[in-house]
């Protein structure tokens, strides 16, 4: 998904249930959990963070590419759904 994707989506969603709606991750079909999203960083930020203190992530690796944006995961909050996967767009 690009980010235009998301925000083209997001965008009708906020349309639909106002500014206010809360932004949660689902992950894993199988076992379905909702999770708080703790925020965004992408690529270039991680990558750049190891360079300015290494001693820091010395066992943790670059990522590939410097323009990937993340969405964190914050934590579990609950057990989740699979009809997510049956009704998300653009999955």
């Amino acid at each position: 998904m690009t980010i235009d994707t998301l925000i083209d989506l997001l965008a009708e969603y906020r349309d639909q249930h106002g500014p206010d709606a809360e932004v949660r991750l689902m992950t894993q079909q199988n076992w379905p959990f909702e999770n708080r999203v703790a925020g965004v960083t992408s690529g270039s930020e991680m990558n750049e963070a190891s360079e300015d203190d290494p001693s820091e992530f010395f066992d943790d690796q670059d990522v590939a590419e410097d323009a990937i944006v993340y969405i964190v995961e914050g934590g579990q909050i609950c057990y989740g759904s699979k009809r997510a996967w049956e009704t998300c767009r653009d999955c």
